[in-house]
C-alpha cells in the first residue's frame, strides 16, 4: 500500500525538478526527463518505488491513434478527476491537436500554472494560459493524497 502524501509534497518535490534539461524518455532530476519522467520521478521520491515500467513512446505530439499511453498508465496509477476539479498537485494531460493522442503531461502547480518538461528546453514553470487550457484532455490526483 503506498502511504499518504500531502498535496504541498508534490507541489515542492515538482518545483525542485525546474532547470533540469529535457531529455526523451529519462527521469533523473538535475539530468534530464521528459514530462512522464518528470511525474515518474516525482513519484519515485514521494512512495519510494517507480510506479511501472511503460513500452517505448515517441516524443511525437501529433501521433494519432487510438492507443494512448500516458492515459493507460494514468488511469492505472493514478486517480482521476474532471478537468473542472483538478486542484493544485493534481496531472493534466494535454491533447495538442484535436484526432491525435494526449502526449503531454504537466503538474498543476497553482489554478493558472503549470511545471512540465518542455521538449528541446528543460523543465519550466508556464502560465496556464489559453494554448494550454484549449489542450487540455484529461485530469489526475496522485493515490492517498491529503490536503
Amino acid at each position: 500500500m503506498l502511504k499518504t502524501i500531502p498535496r504541498q509534497a508534490i507541489i515542492d518535490e515538482a518545483l525542485s525538478w525546474v532547470g533540469t534539461p529535457y531529455q526523451h524518455q529519462y527521469s533523473t532530476k538535475d539530468a534530464g526527463c521528459d514530462c512522464l519522467g518528470l511525474v515518474r520521478g516525482i513519484w519515485r521520491k514521494l512512495y519510494g518505488c517507480e510506479p511501472a515500467k511503460l513500452p517505448p513512446y515517441t516524443p511525437d505530439w501529433a501521433e494519432a491513434g487510438e492507443n494512448e499511453i500516458l492515459k493507460t498508465a494514468c488511469d492505472h496509477h493514478l486517480d482521476p478527476v474532471t478537468l473542472s476539479d483538478a486542484r493544485p498537485a493534481d496531472i493534466l494531460l494535454f491533447r495538442m491537436q484535436a484526432g491525435v493522442q494526449a502526449k503531454h503531461m504537466a503538474v498543476l502547480i497553482e489554478p493558472d500554472l503549470i511545471v512540465h518538461a518542455y521538449w528541446g528546453r528543460a523543465v519550466t514553470r508556464s502560465f496556464l494560459a489559453p494554448y494550454w487550457l484549449r489542450r487540455r484532455a484529461y485530469a489526475y490526483s496522485f493515490p492517498n493524497l491529503s490536503s
